[in-house]
Formats: C-alpha cells, structure tokens, sequence
C-alpha cells in the first residue's frame, strides 16, 4: 500500500469487468508470481501494472501481518512511501479509478464503523470505511483498521 507524506494511503476501485472482486476497494497490488523475488517484489510490479508507480519511486518501508479473507485469499500487505503528488495512472483493463483515504480520515479511531451482513447462512461483521464516492470494506478495510492502529501507535 502506498502511504504519500501529508496526504494518505493510495487505494483503487477494480473495474466490474475482473473475474474476482470485480468493482471492489483494494490496494494497488496483486498475485505473488512463481517469478516474484518477494512479497515486494510482486507488489511493486503489481503496482506499475495496476497504476504506473514505478518501483524506483516507492521506498518499503516493510510488511503487515498477513491476512486471510473469508473466501480464502491469503493477502501479504506491503508498505511503502511514495512521493509527494505522485501521479498514478490506472490500468484501464483492471482499475476503474485510483483515490486517496486522507490520513486524517484514517487516523481518526471513530472513522471506521461496523456492520453486520449474512453471508452462505452466518451473521458476519465487517469493517466500512467513510469515502463519499467508493465503498471500503471487507479485507481492505480490515488492513485499514490495522494500518490506522500501528500508525497511532495501538499495535
């Protein structure tokens, strides 16, 4: 995920056309490939696909604990920061729009709220995140929430 100084954390909006998460939040970043040196590897190379951040940009600054989705993903959050009005241009096959989450946004502990949805027959809970055009939720909200804490100093 890319954190820009005095701005925020860098998300996209998947196009409706992908065969998994099609229209959902997520972080510019993808699938670990059998030639991926690292996590970080993959996620600067997703990255430049997804939304031309040129890896020579990003500085790492390291990796969250990795995160299971319900549904199975085994998702390998990576930090890094990027440079001040960093210009990212989406991959128009893949991302429908690229926006930032304030960090004033994301460090305010009242901004994420909880709900409840059914899913396969089970009541589940889940993080949401306030943005007036995009809705974030599920596993990104979640690497949010736990972003948001170890950046206030929580975790």
């Amino acid at each position: 995920m890319g954190l820009e100084p005095g701005r925020g954390v860098w998300l996209t909006r998947r196009t409706n056309e992908l065969p998994t998460h099609a229209g959902q939040v997520a972080f510019p970043g993808g699938k670990i490939e059998a030639f991926d040196a690292s996590p970080e590897a993959a996620a600067l190379r997703e990255a430049f696909e997804e939304v031309g951040l040129r890896p020579a940009e990003v500085e790492i600054l390291g990796r969250m604990d990795d995160y299971v989705t319900g549904t199975g993903f085994h998702i390998t959050p990576v930090v890094g920061l990027v440079p001040a009005d960093v210009v990212l241009v989406p991959a128009a096959a893949e991302v429908a729009a690229v926006f930032c989450l304030p960090f004033e946004v994301l460090l305010d502990p009242a901004a994420p709220r909880r709900r409840t949805a059914t899913f396969r027959g089970a009541a589940r809970a889940f993080w949401v995140w306030p943005e007036p055009e995009h809705f974030i939720w599920g596993a990104t909200a979640e690497i949010l929430v736990g972003l948001a804490r170890r950046l206030r100093g929580e975790a």
